[in-house]
């Protein structure tokens, strides 16, 4: 078999030596750049630097015209130029990695040599940008070129047989495939694929750069579909599932299924809600209380319809269930623990009818499974999804998620701020207002009410008592109906509102909603301030001896999934 050529050239040199050394030992010539091919030929492996490449075809024509090659020639023909900006930019290397076939005979003439896989990375852009104290001009100088062009070049040289890799993580997985083939070669759908990624992290580098440089006027989603499952409604299958590579650790694609059938759509946003109530619950209770207790919530269709903290596991799980064991039904659960025997039995058979065997639940998220829990959990047709992250029993406040939320419009989307406001309910707090006595068992239960509320779709007013969710009155055009079907959802759940807490996620326009909360036992109410008549609402909180609590309008107002 004829050798061929590899081009090395990358930054993130850990490893390279192994990689080149399996090359070679696939009857690979090696052709590197600068540091490159420094460290190759100090540990051993046969190189021709770039500039050699380059220089090739020059220095024949110099040699038959009777010139002779002096030191300051050759450093004048193909090595690396102005501070090493320009290195591998030349017609020689890049008229290797792009000829055709029909392109030999002119390549042979000019001496430059067909390139069959290029390994390459770039500058770490991104890391460059996060350090301290950077400036744009330092950032500019480190953005590179020549790595992504040479990417750039190969994928687009990709349809004459080469290969690209420009993912450091793929280096090994191709040399294990090279080794594998009797021809040291890959199949064309590995080798498009390969081509395709470069194309994408070519495009990814060069928005960062756009991004960093316009200060926000440029806006992208870039990510790696990791699976795809049933749409929201029938005609909108299938639905797509991307990784945009975040390091977040309860990022979705972090999150393993041990068990069931795939995730759909309508199963991933309402994992993704019930990490919004979790992470929120935990914050709450992390600042305000400087612990966290066991919690445990249950949603329905996007919107949390149980929700419970215990020091107790399984009682978490039975008042979350208790919340509404209707709306539960088919719901998905997350806890910020691990589920054991004794969890999963409650999950399965709490509260339910002798005749039945089992509670039907689409899916249960937590940090871990017993293999005894997961044995009580599964079921014959996989309709039970189990889902670990051990990220979720050491949750704290630093967990809200802070990435940008956007959403789609016609013609473009909308990009804001994530919610992560944590109201501090302490008395020392200059921007809490409290009008009336509060119990630390009421704030707890307020700030459990606060959580579900600050993540269920507005307008919201939720009702909490006795460490759990009672009745939550969501999605309503007008403040007091979100108060009578809180109220509503209460009692037609079995639960008695006296004595129990309620919060709004924004202002009471008029005081006929705190009025529908009293009326049914309500005793403590959250509030933002910001109506023209907040003062009639403390005014009928006092007369009826409810205490009420107010953040201004602007802090607190927790609108959430307004207009999705």
């Amino acid at each position: 078999m004829q050798k061929r050529n590899a081009l090395i050239s990358v930054s993130q040199k850990d490893g390279i030596v192994e990689f080149a050394q399996r090359l070679a030992a696939l009857d690979f010539n090696i052709i590197a750049s600068g540091g490159t091919a420094d460290l190759l030929n100090k540990n051993g492996v046969a190189v021709t630097p770039t500039a050699e490449v380059i220089n090739k075809y020059a220095k024949n024509v110099l040699q038959k015209n009777g010139i002779e090659i002096t030191p300051e020639i050759e450093n004048a023909l193909g090595g690396a130029i102005l501070d090493h900006r320009v290195v591998t930019l030349s017609r020689e290397i890049h008229g290797g990695i792009l000829a055709r076939e029909k392109h030999l005979e002119e390549l042979s003439k000019l001496m430059i040599p067909w390139i069959d896989l290029v390994c390459v990375d770039f500058y770490p852009l991104e890391k460059t940008i996060a350090k301290d104290g950077i400036t744009v001009e330092e950032v500019v100088d480190q953005i590179d070129v020549g790595g992504p062009t040479m990417a750039h070049s190969t994928a687009k040289g990709s349809q004459e047989g080469r290969i690209i890799i420009c993912d450091p993580s793929d280096r090994e997985k191709v040399l294990d495939l090279l080794e594998k083939n009797p021809e040291y070669d890959l199949d064309k759908v590995t080798k498009n694929l390969l081509a395709a990624k470069a194309d994408f992290v070519v495009s990814k580098y060069c928005f960062t750069a756009a991004k960093y440089r316009g200060i926000d006027i440029y806006d992208a989603l870039f990510g790696t579909k990791i699976t795809e499952g049933k749409g929201e409604n029938g005609p909108q299958s299938p639905s797509f599932f991307y990784d945009n590579g975040s390091n977040d650790p309860l990022s979705l694609a972090r999150f393993s299924q041990i068990e069931g059938i795939a995730l759909g759509h309508i199963n991933r946003t309402d994992v993704d809600r019930l990490l919004q109530t979790l992470t929120h619950a935990v914050a709450y209770f992390d600042l305000n209380f400087g612990k966290v207790p066991y919690f445990s919530f249950g949603v329905k269709h996007g919107n949390p319809c149980g929700g419970a903290f215990s020091e107790n596991k399984s009682e978490a799980i039975k008042k979350m269930l208790e919340g509404d064991l209707q709306a539960i039904f088919g719901g998905f659960v997350i806890t910020n623990f691990e589920i054991g025997k004794e969890e999963a039995e409650t999950l399965l058979k709490h509260k339910m009818p002798e005749d039945a065997k089992r509670r039907k639940l689409d899916g249960v998220v937590a940090s871990n499974f017993t293999s005894e829990a997961i044995e009580i959990l599964k079921n014959k047709n996989g309709t039970l999804r189990l889902i670990t992250n051990p990220c979720l029993a050491n949750l704290t406040k630093e967990n809200l998620d802070h990435s940008p939320l956007r959403i789609g419009v016609r013609g473009g989307y909308l990009k804001q701020k994530n919610y992560t406001y944590i109201p501090d309910l302490n008395k020392a707090n200059p921007d809490l207002k409290i009008y009336g006595e509060i119990s630390e068992t009421q704030k707890q239960d307020l700030l459990l009410a606060g959580a579900v509320c600050a993540t269920s779709n507005s307008n919201t007013i939720t009702l909490t008592k006795n460490g759990m969710l009672i009745g939550n009155g969501v999605g309503q055009q007008s403040r007091v109906r979100a108060g009578r079907l809180a109220v509503f959802n209460a009692t037609d759940s079995g639960h008695d509102v006296a004595n129990a807490v309620a919060w709004s996620d924004s202002f009471f326009p008029f005081p006929d909603g705190p009025e529908v909360l009293i009326k049914a036992g309500v005793k403590v109410i959250f509030s933002t301030s910001g109506s023209i008549k907040d003062q009639l609402t403390i005014d009928l909180c006092e007369k009826e001896k409810t205490t009420l609590l107010m953040l201004p309008d602007n802090l607190a107002r927790a609108f959430f999934g307004h207009g999705q």
